[in-house]
């Protein structure tokens, strides 16, 4: 990125010798504090954030340390700013409602920069579309910075986010500088990673990933934003660079698209690295189960946004006996250590959630976790002080007054959702009442099992295990869902969402999937982790859910660890291995349950699924399609055609 803007710099200056308007006017200097603040910077941040002043020419520089009280000074604000309302009902929270057209991830605006396109996806089947990532050259990179960054941040502060991805210290941890014209990022950046004086100490004279963010919108804007919340939506893009561990955004003031140590970092650039130096960087829940006996394995599961992974992460055990403990809710970063066992550490510091269906009865854990020192984004809030989504009618009453995420009356059965589908909360991990005594152990945690699953309505069963390593890739690389809110698309299509990494790849999907295969060589038979496929969302002929989910998972977790531990409890079928019949502990489950249809195996619908998985991996992954999934394809199709 220095590079990068230094040619911009360069650009600019050109461009303002001859009287082009592409710069403004300079601006007046940075205060002395400022100043003062960044001498004390290491040589490779400072150049960094003097680079980024030079070109986006911000009023002010703060470089962030973490405390409370510049917290609290973020906080208020924001608060005379219009951008948060206090939340007087709880302790420290409060409520931000954004642009209605800066509510989601910009998959479409989402870019991977390298010098071959091969390199950041495969090449589809001529006359179909990528869907697996869309590629950017270095030059079209620099052409959008020259036209969207310059004088970008004028009027505005540019607040310097030193944060730690993982443990601060931890020898599987990684830093990044996010350089970002909002408060509201710096402050929900404090909640999600560990951000601080703490880290700049600990980086010393080393690399760290580069993290611009600008919403775009220098002061004084010409018109008044949306609920208070400067944006671009029009000249969104957010982009990376793997060759130089580099992220630019512009234009969102959103999610996983500002906040660049979530997805950005965590994934794109995380999985870009990890290939790197031989781990994995993954779209991953993490949770330590403690069964009856006393013994405690740890499991990661890759399900999409809102298909369940915070409730799991987050699950009260319906089995006597045994107790869940979350070490994180949406990333992993796993890799092998010197006796072949596979370590993991949540690189997160919060919990980004989505509101909507989050109840005491769907995650009691999550509703005593988020009502304090929390940020809601786009939820609906009480006449009390409080807040309201769907999933909480019989938890709030809606005598109350409630305005909706828009800032507009809202009534029950008014038609519309009170909060947006994608209304989210950032709340410290640390505060859940379950979050796992090794939750930051600087080693990470041994992984037992790890889970694929979907949102699958049709034909899908509860839970199969995969053959082997091989086979567990492939049920990775096969995974499909409906989609969700998280993203851009509309309606409920089941997609094709490879390990819920399809809109977080950092390089070509292909090589994923070779990095995958080579994992088994890192580890040892006796340590590698069994890997699963998990549905708890397969429905009935008549439209109902056929497991009723949440704590009653655990029954299904009982049954993966018996696996582990090497219980003879299942039998093979055509797709994996599945439960015996009468294995799955099913005693005290309050609701009958049709385990035939719950685990029937439609040979038609398995043939569709066949085809349409074979079409998709031959049309978007063709040639950089490893063997080895070639080959467990037509093993299944050949199993299958004996159903």
């Amino acid at each position: 990125m220095v590079h990068l803007l230094r040619l911009v710099g360069a650009r600019a200056l050109c461009a303002r010798r001859v009287g082009s308007p592409l710069l403004p006017p300079p601006t007046r200097a940075i205060s002395q504090q400022a100043q003062r603040q960044m001498d004390t910077l290491r040589p490779k941040v400072r150049e960094f954030v003097e680079r980024t002043v030079r070109m986006c020419q911000p009023a002010e520089v703060h470089v962030c340390d973490g405390s409370e009280a510049e917290n609290a000074n973020l906080l208020n604000q924001m608060a005379e700013s219009g951008v948060l309302e206090p939340l007087t009902k709880y302790d420290n929270c409060w409520l931000a409602r954004t642009d209605p057209a800066d509510v989601a991830r910009v998959e479409s605006k989402t870019f991977i920069v390298t010098e071959e396109k091969r390199e950041t996806v495969p090449i589809p089947r001529k006359g179909r579309k990528g869907m697996l990532g869309n590629w950017m050259s270095p030059k079209a990179l620099e052409h959008a910075v020259a036209e969207r960054f310059p004088g970008c941040m004028r009027g505005r502060t540019l607040y310097v986010v030193p944060f730690s991805m993982g443990p601060v210290g931890s020898p599987l941890s990684k830093i990044g500088i996010e350089l970002t014209d909002s408060p509201y990022v710096a402050a929900s950046m404090r909640i999600m990673t560990r951000m601080g004086s703490k880290v700049l100490e600990t980086l010393g004279d080393d690399d760290f990933v580069k993290c611009l963010h600008s919403v775009g919108r220098p002061v004084p804007v010409s018109k008044k934003p949306i609920n208070n919340w400067p944006c671009n939506p029009e000249n969104t893009i957010i982009a990376h660079v793997p060759s130089k561990n580099e992220i630019i955004s512009f234009g969102s003031g959103y999610g996983g698209n500002s906040l660049l140590g979530k997805k950005c970092f965590a994934l794109r650039i995380g999985s870009t690295i990890a290939r790197r130096e031989g781990w994995l960087a993954e779209h991953m829940l993490i949770l330590g189960i403690t069964n009856p006996a006393g013994h405690k394995r740890y499991i990661a599961a890759a399900f999409p946004s809102a298909c369940g992974k915070t409730n799991l992460a987050m699950l009260q055990p319906s089995l006597p006996g045994y107790k869940v403990e979350c070490v994180g809710d949406d990333i992993a970063w796993m890799k092998f250590d010197d006796k072949g066992v596979l370590r993991a550490i949540n690189p997160e510091n919060g919990f980004f959630g989505v509101a909507p269906g989050t109840s005491s009865a769907t995650n009691p854990i999550a509703m005593k976790t988020i009502f304090s020192n929390t940020l809601f984004t786009n939820v609906a809030k009480t006449s009390d002080g409080g807040v309201y989504w769907e999933g909480l009618e019989k938890e709030v009453d809606t005598s109350v007054g409630i305005v909706d995420w828009h800032g507009d009356p809202w009534t029950t059965g008014s038609g519309a959702p009170s909060a947006h589908p994608n209304s989210r909360f950032c709340a410290p991990a640390a505060q859940c009442p379950i979050i796992d005594p090794q939750w930051e152990s600087p080693e990470g945690v041994p992984i037992s099992a790890i889970l694929f699953g979907g949102r699958r309505p049709l034909g899908v069963p509860l839970v199969y295990e995969a053959f082997n390593w091989q086979h567990g890739v492939f049920l990775g690389a096969a995974m499909r869902s409906e989609s969700t809110a998280a993203a851009e698309h509309k309606g409920k299509v089941i997609m094709h969402d490879p390990f819920a990494m399809r809109p977080f790849f950092g390089y070509n999907f292909g090589h994923y999937l070779a990095h995958w295969l080579s994992m088994e060589q890192r580890g040892t038979p006796a340590t590698m982790p069994k890997i699963f496929h998990v549905n708890w969302f397969r429905k009935a002929a008549t439209g109902g859910f056929l497991w009723p989910g949440f704590g009653e998972n655990t029954r299904v977790l009982d049954w993966v660890l018996r696996r582990v531990d090497g219980e003879d409890c299942a039998q093979e079928s055509a797709i994996g291995l599945v439960p015996k019949p009468g294995s799955l502990n099913l005693e005290g489950l309050k609701e009958a349950v049709d385990m035939q249809e719950l685990f029937s195996i439609p040979k038609e619908f398995w043939q569709q699924e066949v085809s349409a998985v074979a079409q998709y991996l031959d049309e978007q992954v063709g040639e950089d399609l490893p063997y080895p999934i070639v080959e467990e394809l037509e093993h299944l199709r050949q199993r299958v055609e004996k159903l």
